[in-house]
């Protein structure tokens, strides 16, 4: 069975690598040469509105997923008349606009913080008096790692904001004071088998992920429960096919969902090391329809992004549970080049390795 992926980044690398001992083969598409996946893929350089390139790429494919949500819809709805495509164009759609994400989370009971449309600058006005302050004003399209949003504590805020994002559409949302940020990841194959992992709990600096542990410390079934109970009711809504990543923010106990992602995610990468099953495994085993994996851990885990320069190996390789996955790109700020995952037999050992982890990579550990 040959695999097409959209986008050639890290993830896209490891789907790969997760992949070959099932039998699979790769085949990439990405406007950049020097795409990580690359290294182990069959790759098309080309890019992704070109519709006569998408063809000569869907050409011997047995079925296409993605590796970033912002594909266009379009092509992949094009590839879709020509090979199965998941998950479902209409999972990436949903997720590409915050506005209709976050609507559609509510349709479905899924909580919410409060938020409402701006497109205009007295849409915004109304929306600071209905919902008040601090909030976030964020573009509904496009935005990841921090990027296309503004956070107003004060009216004063309000104008640079909108001189900074005003223009196209956006949203607003109320910024509740959650007391920490989780996330779940929940597979479901073309056959509707569904598992999901124990919720992780994410750590984040200058917007981009930076920490992640699992499971989430101090989980209980009352978090667990409705966060597996969200995932599945949108799994079966968009008749989805692979791996979903939903971020929350917990409050007084309650979930309150963020965004989702519609592919496999950063907060799940201890998967690798950590689970008896890796979420890239799961997700090809999903699309492809194969039983999935068990979603079990093997202890507890950490996951440690690389963001910007380098650690020394040997130091990181002398941790005993430590485990180093470089992606193959050349430094630069704000860049994530890799990451560090431990797995361990407890949660006392993962708190001594992480602050070893410390002295070599700098990052906020509570």
């Amino acid at each position: 069975m040959i695999v097409g992926i959209l986008g050639g980044g890290q993830l896209g690398r490891m789907l790969a690598m997760a992949g070959y001992p099932l039998g699979l083969r790769f085949r990439t598409l990405d406007p950049s040469a020097g795409a990580p996946a690359g290294h182990l893929t069959e790759q098309y350089v080309d890019d992704f509105t070109d519709t006569e390139a998408l063809s000569r790429f869907a050409v011997g494919l047995d079925l296409v997923t993605y590796e970033f949500e912002n594909v266009p819809v379009d092509s992949a709805k094009f590839l879709q008349r020509r090979v199965a495509v998941y998950p479902p164009p209409g999972a990436l759609e949903t997720s590409q606009d915050r506005l209709v994400e976050k609507s559609f989370f509510q349709r479905l009971g899924i909580p919410t913080p409060p938020f409402v449309r701006v497109d205009s600058w007295n849409d915004l006005e109304n929306a600071i008096a209905s919902i008040g302050l601090p909030a976030l004003l964020k573009t509904r399209r496009f935005g990841y790692d921090g990027k296309g949003q503004y956070v107003l504590e004060t009216e004063e805020d309000a104008v640079l904001a909108w001189q900074t994002l005003g223009g196209v559409p956006l949203i607003f949302e109320n910024k509740i004071g959650f007391e920490r940020e989780v996330s779940i990841l929940a597979a479901r194959s073309t056959t509707g088998e569904t598992r999901c992992y124990p919720l992780i709990e994410n750590h984040h600096e200058k917007g981009m992920l930076r920490l992640s542990l699992a499971p989430a410390p101090n989980l209980s079934e009352a978090l667990q429960k409705p966060a597996e109970a969200y995932a599945t009711r949108v799994l079966d809504e968009l008749h989805y096919a692979g791996i979903l990543a939903i971020e929350f923010f917990v409050l007084d106990g309650k979930l309150y969902a963020n965004e989702m992602a519609p592919r496999v995610h950063n907060s799940g990468h201890w998967t690798i090391e950590g689970a008896q099953t890796s979420q890239f495994e799961n997700h090809l085993r999903a699309i492809s329809g194969m039983p999935l994996g068990t979603t079990d851990m093997k202890g507890c885990a950490a996951m440690v992004n690389i963001i910007g320069t380098l650690p020394d190996r040997r130091a990181v390789l002398s941790l005993p549970d430590a485990h180093l996955h470089l992606y193959g790109k050349a430094p630069r700020p704000n860049r994530k080049l890799g990451h560090i995952t431990l797995s361990c037999a407890s949660v006392e050992a993962r708190h001594n390795q992480l602050g070893q982890l410390q002295k070599l990579i700098e990052f906020q550990l509570s």
